[in-house]
């Protein structure tokens, strides 16, 4: 009977040992995928958000306090410079005109022709973006009355890393999260020399301007803008996942009849996706990516109907 029980358990031993061996230590599934190596482009990118800004956002304010007579413009009106944008009385015109009131319209003519109201002047052309006076609306001389801009750009943040990839008049795509089925030809107009860091983040100001004139362009607006800079054609390319690194140095797996061939590469330029191969590669030869699969999991040894339940909603 014990020589029995020993075998049993012996036998049980090796079916435990045999289930663990099983689900913990049976090397993974190994899956190959397969890519030739062909010549194409690449084109470096930048992407970064920003926002509709003014150029020059200026401020209009009266140089007496008093009451606004009347208002020319709204938000969003084009003027010139030098163009009346509306007439306001001194606080000492408005006194005499309301006294004049009390004494009959022509009381009120004759002092008007004295006492002449006073033009507010655009100081330079451009756009009217707000409007905070209206009619009778009285106001002092640290109020801005009206605001305005000469043109709208975009402001974006450009990271430090990506500022070599970024230069004057370089052309770049423009999408406004207020119409993201649209996209605008634009440009770089200016890079900010002062730097701003924002949670150890070092970025850079880079301003853009459309090259087409946009009538629902606003002031706040968010914007997606994409740069486009280097870009080489006629080179031989490798998606990233197919480049492995040892020791830091870029090597890839060429397939071959008898054994394949691990080999030290060149690479160049990337954006992300795809990679130049400067040397190291033919053009035509097949690059082998090992893919490691478990088909098993460790959660399924011994694992009853409520964890199998559990992990079918996964």
């Amino acid at each position: 009977m014990k020589k029995k029980y020993i075998v049993l358990i012996g036998l049980a031993l090796v079916v435990v040992g045999a289930a663990i061996w099983y689900f913990f230590f049976k090397p993974a599934n190994i899956e190959y995928r397969e890519h030739q190596v062909k010549k194409g482009g690449i084109t470096l990118k930048v992407l970064a958000t920003g926002s509709v800004q003014p150029q020059n956002r200026l401020q209009i304010k009266s140089p007496i306090s008093g009451r606004a007579d009347r208002v020319l413009v709204q938000e969003g009106n084009k003027v010139s410079k030098g163009q009346i944008l509306a007439w306001i009385s001194s606080s000492e015109r408005a006194v005499l005109l309301d006294s004049a009131r009390a004494q009959g319209l022509e009381e009120v003519k004759r002092w008007e022709e004295i006492y002449k109201p006073t033009p507010i002047i655009a100081p330079l052309s451009g756009t009217i973006i707000l409007r905070s006076i209206e009619p009778g609306q009285t106001f002092t001389t640290s109020e801005a009355i009206l605001v305005m801009a000469d043109r709208l750009l975009i402001s974006t943040q450009v990271d430090e890393t990506d500022l070599a990839q970024i230069h004057l008049k370089q052309k770049a795509k423009v999408v406004l999260d207020a119409y993201p089925d649209k996209e605008f030809e634009a440009s770089v107009n200016q890079i900010s020399y002062e730097a701003k860091t924002v949670n150890n983040v070092t970025t850079y100001i880079v301003e853009v301007l459309t090259e087409d004139k946009i009538d629902f362009l606003r002031s706040g607006m968010t914007a997606s803008v994409t740069f486009f800079g280097e870009a080489r054609e006629n080179i031989l390319i490798l998606p990233n996942e197919f480049i492995k690194y040892t020791s830091g140095k870029p090597k890839a797996v060429v397939k071959s009849d008898s054994k394949n061939e691990e080999r030290d590469i060149e690479i160049g330029i990337t954006d992300g996706k795809k990679t130049e191969i400067k040397s190291g590669l033919n053009e035509g030869e097949t690059i082998v990516l090992e893919i490691k699969k478990d088909t098993k999991t460790k959660n399924n040894l011994f694992s009853g109907p409520q964890s199998q339940k559990g992990g079918s909603r996964r």
